[in-house]
């Protein structure tokens, strides 16, 4: 423990040399405790700390690099079922990537939702206290704000792929995208929207009708890099004074001609939240 916080230390100071807003364009720490970029929020803990016993590492969600060296999100993207929509390798290749997730307790829940391109450099991170009435209205909270959050940030021409835990979310998404490009704007199959949640539903598909082409993927809840920042909104509250970032993604990578594979519905052993 004493090892890391003489490292974290000499870290921190040398991060503060090239300036408090440095970030990589896309390139993260292959650590499990920090991101290269959150160092100056390392330093000011440590600067909270008298002595290194008292020194606590910070988490933080999505800092270490995917399988293979890829952008965390575009990973998970890649790897989890799309419901009611095929998934082949061609639709792969999104310019944006966002992951959002919602929790409710008694005593207060959270929004959380994590924006990155698709070669993997972060554009925006939120944390956020909320009180919602069930776990629904939060899920459903949290995507509305994640979408707002992108739509800000990216061109209305953007291809968009979605990350969500929650399975009739998922569902309800792309059966609203399935609408949009049917000639009598009919979904293929019938809405199941949660009770109070009507106000958010709308502007969900208000935003998903303001991308060129968007889809949303069903991950785990273990696998939601979201899904600290919304269950430990205070924790992470630090996120929410990043620089406001507007990012372009570095073109698209050569695709190889694929088989599509076979239906991914039954992918992650159907753990997904609800």
């Amino acid at each position: 423990m004493r090892a890391d916080f003489d490292a974290a230390i000499v870290l921190a100071r040398a991060t503060l040399q090239v300036g408090p807003n440095w970030e990589g364009s896309g390139t993260y720490w292959q650590s499990r405790i920090w991101c290269i970029a959150q160092l100056p929020a390392l330093f000011e803990a440590i600067s909270r700390a008298d002595t290194w016993q008292n020194f606590k590492l910070p988490s933080e969600p999505t800092c270490g690099m995917a399988a293979h060296g890829r952008p965390a999100l575009r990973d998970l993207f890649d790897e989890s079922p799309t419901p009611h929509i095929a998934h082949p390798p061609r639709t792969h290749h999104r310019d944006f990537y966002v992951a959002t997730d919602g929790s409710f307790r008694q005593t207060g829940g959270g929004l959380g939702a994590v924006i990155e391109t698709r070669d993997g450099t972060r554009v925006a991170r939120v944390a956020t206290a909320d009180a919602p009435p069930d776990n629904n209205v939060a899920e459903y909270r949290a995507l509305h704000l994640g979408l707002d959050v992108l739509a800000a940030r990216a061109p209305k021409h953007a291809s968009v792929g979605v990350l969500i835990d929650h399975d009739s979310l998922a569902s309800n998404v792309n059966n609203a995208i399935l609408a949009t490009n049917h000639p009598d704007r009919k979904p293929p199959r019938p809405f199941s929207i949660p009770s109070n949640t009507e106000h958010h539903w709308r502007g969900i598909r208000a935003r998903v009708n303001g991308f060129d082409e968007i889809r949303a993927a069903r991950i785990d809840s273990d696998q939601n890099p979201a899904h600290a920042l919304a269950n430990e909104p205070s924790q992470y509250e630090h996120v929410n004074r990043e620089l406001d970032r507007c990012v372009l993604p570095d073109p698209p990578e050569p695709t190889i001609s694929e088989v599509p594979p076979p239906s991914r519905a039954n992918r992650n052993g159907g753990r997904a939240s609800d």
